[in-house]
């Protein structure tokens, strides 16, 4: 299952979770070019599941979309969290080589939620004692 929702305006939330299904692929490349059509600030969390990695054409055509977009990209996003199984920094690092705004991999979702709250613009610079 692939969706992509904006939420409270500034959070873009991409799924590619279970059940898995035969048009998850071209449901994700569809998502990454929603994704490239905000026009305004915002953060990118990733919640991928671990499924079926994407075929030959499907991961070029993903590169492609990096490549395209990354002027877009590095005008619009504020920092990229992804949650998987077996995140680590190492898969961190491989994102930070397309993109110079914050990355962060983690297998926990408020892990990366919370990463995201520093940069999200609504909230980028509020306090929990600031908002009370």
């Amino acid at each position: 299952m692939v969706r992509l929702d904006l939420e409270g305006g500034d959070l873009a939330v991409l799924r590619l979770l279970p059940p898995y299904g035969p048009q998850d692929e071209a449901d994700y490349l569809a998502a990454l070019e929603q994704v490239a059509r905000i026009d305004h600030p915002f953060v990118l969390l990733a919640l991928f599941g671990g499924g079926p990695a994407l075929s030959r054409t499907g991961d070029r055509e993903q590169a492609l979309w990096f490549k395209r977009t990354r002027v877009h990209m590095e005008a619009t996003c504020r920092g990229c969290a992804m949650v998987r199984p077996g995140a680590s920094e190492a898969s961190a690092a491989t994102f930070r080589r397309l993109w110079s705004f914050p990355i962060h991999a983690t297998q926990d979702e408020a892990d990366a939620r919370a990463f995201l709250a520093a940069l999200r613009p609504s909230t980028a610079g509020t306090s929990p004692e600031r908002e009370a």
